[in-house]
């Protein structure tokens, strides 16, 4: 069977490669714009912004894991998104799998499920067999945040929330369990951590690990798009940013499955074991 990552060359792309070569048993071909930087034995070119190389990169693939990029300008990883699962469809890709995120739901750009969702959906009306995997919020995205809050003294947000935090490496061996296992058409799986932290369990854990103080301070939506405004970030990064705050808040990453383990035969990393070399 041959198993095609698109979005190899980044760390999530990496590890699902890795994953699989482990596993055996498969053909793993990686698919980058960049595919000098693919770590799969056969690597191919495609590029979310050239369609046209797409069907092309994905030709002869049974199954596929599409990883969105980081493109955060407001509407552009959804048609990158859309142009990729319209690829595979065309190359006759057997089943599509897509990475998407926790909580996802209907809003309006440049929220930052309004792509996950429109590709949900474009994926479930358009691909013979398909399967979501849903990916909480990286303990490793926190723990840059934390190190940042440590040197300011505060972890800002915007009110009391719970997030079920996950290992990168959880989540690639997860997607590499779907992609070599049948059984999944029509499946939406949701990467967790074994635990959901509120606030301020993640600020007691950080102070511990870390042994410096630090606090929690709750902003205005005003507030803190300022805060991140004065931070140098670009007017959509900001929006981006304040609307993955708000999906705390609205519980969109308040979600605890067993799916890691189900998934790749491992129970998920703990958040103190994942962050005790990050400070």
């Amino acid at each position: 069977m041959k198993i095609g990552i698109s979005g190899a060359s980044g760390k999530l792309g990496a590890g699902v490669v890795d994953h699989l070569l482990r596993r055996g048993g498969v053909e793993v071909v990686g698919i980058s714009r960049t595919p000098t930087e693919v770590t799969a034995p056969e690597a191919r070119f495609g590029d979310y912004d050239q369609p046209e190389s797409l069907a092309v990169a994905y030709d002869g693939l049974e199954r596929l894991l599409i990883i969105p990029t980081t493109a955060l300008a407001p509407g552009q990883r959804a048609r990158q998104n859309i142009a990729a699962i319209d690829a595979a469809n065309q190359a006759g890709v057997k089943h599509v799998a897509f990475m998407s995120s926790s909580g996802v739901r209907a809003r309006p750009e440049p929220d930052v499920w309004a792509s996950y969702f429109a590709a949900e959906q474009h994926l479930m009306r358009t691909a013979a067999s398909w399967s979501v995997l849903r990916m909480n919020y990286y303990v490793e995205s926190f723990a840059d945040e934390a190190r940042r809050a440590l040197d300011q003294g505060s972890l800002v947000g915007l009110g009391e929330n719970k997030v079920a935090f996950v290992s990168r490496a959880d989540l690639a061996a997860a997607a590499a369990g779907l992609l070599a296992d049948a059984g999944h058409d029509g499946a939406i799986y949701t990467g967790t951590g074994p635990r959901a932290w509120s606030v301020a369990e993640r600020v007691a854990l950080v102070s511990r690990l870390s042994g410096r103080p630090l606090d929690a301070i709750a902003l205005t939506v005003d507030a803190l798009r300022l805060g991140f405004s004065q931070a140098g970030l670009p007017p959509h990064v900001v929006e981006v940013a304040l609307s993955i705050r708000q999906g705390f808040v609205d519980g969109g990453f308040d979600i605890v499955t067993g799916d890691i383990e189900r998934l790749s035969g491992r129970p998920p990393r703990s958040m103190e074991d994942a962050l005790v070399d990050a400070f």
